[in-house]
């Protein structure tokens, strides 16, 4: 392998690793926001479940 086929390779494994790296950061972003909203969802839901056994305390 001469230098001209060395770089070349280097340069394509290095824009293949950068944009593996880009994907997973913003698989990361989406992941972020699922559990952002699974947490929102999960405290509704504890919020109506206290409001429910509350209001049926007081029946």
């Amino acid at each position: 392998m001469n230098l001209q086929e060395f770089e070349s390779t280097y340069r394509q494994a290095m824009d293949e690793a950068l944009n593996e790296l880009q994907t997973a950061v913003l698989l990361l972003a989406q992941v972020q926001q699922k559990i952002y909203e699974i947490g929102n969802s999960v405290q509704h839901l504890s919020e109506s479940v206290e409001e429910f056994i509350n209001n049926e305390k007081t029946k």
